[in-house]
């Protein structure tokens, strides 16, 4: 109830997240997590792709507000990229938003079995638990510190996939695609239980 006074103005905003261009690990089937990997040449023209989409997506008077990516380069990268195209120069990094620590499967080939549970097969693997928990959190926050604002959130694959199956209607049982452009539900966010971890995968 403690936050009903704010909602209107947070849910007449609007929230797209946009996985980050390709890396050459991406292109070799590696995982790569939190590694610090850039963008390659298709990576680039993939957010420039993503840049002109996103301006397309705009109606006639209106404008993306903010940016904002994850930490590692591949994602600021691709932020800087789109930002050229949507009039957008700041990108404001929010921690919170980084891929999944994959520990000792970094920089691995896996089967799409074993990507599924790595791990049960390697160290220091990021709790998926964690990774709903932690990715939620984040973008409320990003929605909380641009009430009614038009925001435009560059992370990773794995990150977006479990906000998206936490909190947007549809199914999102296959990889995000690179650069891919996606709509959070804003009721979603912010109704997402952590208590129904035990129910989702």
């Amino acid at each position: 109830m403690g936050e009903q006074s704010t909602e209107p103005s947070i849910m007449s905003g609007r929230l797209v997240v946009v996985r980050h261009g390709q890396t050459d690990w991406n292109r070799a089937g590696k995982m790569q997590g939190s590694t610090d990997i850039p963008l390659n040449d298709t990576g680039r023209e993939q957010a420039r792709v993503a840049g002109r989409r996103l301006r397309e997506l705009t109606a006639p008077g209106e404008s993306w507000d903010a940016l904002v990516a994850s930490p590692l380069s591949r994602a600021q990268e691709t932020a800087r990229i789109i930002g050229e195209y949507i009039g957008i120069s700041e990108v404001e990094t929010v921690p919170g938003i980084i891929e999944r620590g994959y520990g000792d499967a970094e920089g691995e080939v896996l089967s799409y079995e074993d990507t599924r549970h790595p791990q049960d097969l390697y160290a220091g693997v990021e709790p998926e638990a964690e990774v709903y928990r932690r990715g939620v959190e984040a973008l409320r926050e990003v929605v909380r510190s641009h009430p009614g604002q038009e925001v435009v959130a560059v992370s990773h694959g794995t990150l977006i996939r479990r906000a998206l199956i936490a909190t947007t209607p549809g199914d999102w049982s296959a990889r995000i695609p690179n650069a891919e452009a996606i709509e959070v539900d804003l009721e979603g966010l912010f109704s997402w239980d952590p208590a129904s971890l035990e129910l989702t995968d």
